[in-house]
């Protein structure tokens, strides 16, 4: 009896190795605020850009930027650290914009910099604790370490159809 019960072990085990090999694996760009490592998910990212002008909008919330013709398109660009509450910080040669999609809007976020895509399963990804918002609404989606730092996973079609926020880009 127990080696039947230590050969289905076993088997289970094996197949518990199948299934995380075979688990479809979600791109996220990841970039820098401070110290800190935040992701994106690549399906939303419709491109990165070096720091361009930007022409403020009078009237406009405090992280608002701006905005940008890019091809012909009027994009709202915000800075993230700023609506985020995060220190201000003087753009470098490193500064980015992200251009993001959602459903309703396309904005450009201004990062410090890029770090690259990062390739995840969803089993390596532990949801977010509710502290992000009290009324239960997260820009956060969920972290995980990569490289012994923690990456925070953006919410970006909250962000981005959140009262607040999109009162902010739909001027």
């Amino acid at each position: 009896m127990n080696a039947l019960k230590q050969k289905t072990e076993n088997q289970l085990a094996i197949n518990d190795e199948d299934d995380k090999q075979t688990e479809p694996v979600v791109q996220f760009v990841s970039f820098h605020l401070g110290e800190e490592l935040y992701g994106v998910n690549v399906i939303q990212v419709q491109e990165i850009l070096r720091m361009t002008e930007i022409t403020p909008v009078p009237g406009a919330a405090h992280y608002v930027k701006g905005i940008i013709n890019l091809r012909g398109n009027i994009v709202t660009v915000i800075d993230l650290r700023q609506q985020l509450q995060m220190s201000e910080k003087e753009f470098t040669d490193l500064t980015r914009v992200i251009i993001l999609e959602g459903e309703k809007y396309t904005v450009g976020y201004i990062v410090d910099s890029v770090a690259g895509v990062i390739d995840l399963a969803p089993s390596q990804i532990e949801k977010s604790p509710n502290a992000s918002r009290t009324d239960g609404k997260q820009h956060i989606t969920g972290v995980t370490t990569q490289n012994g730092e923690l990456l925070i996973l953006l919410n970006v079609e909250y962000m981005l159809n959140d009262s607040d926020y999109s009162s902010a880009v739909g001027f």
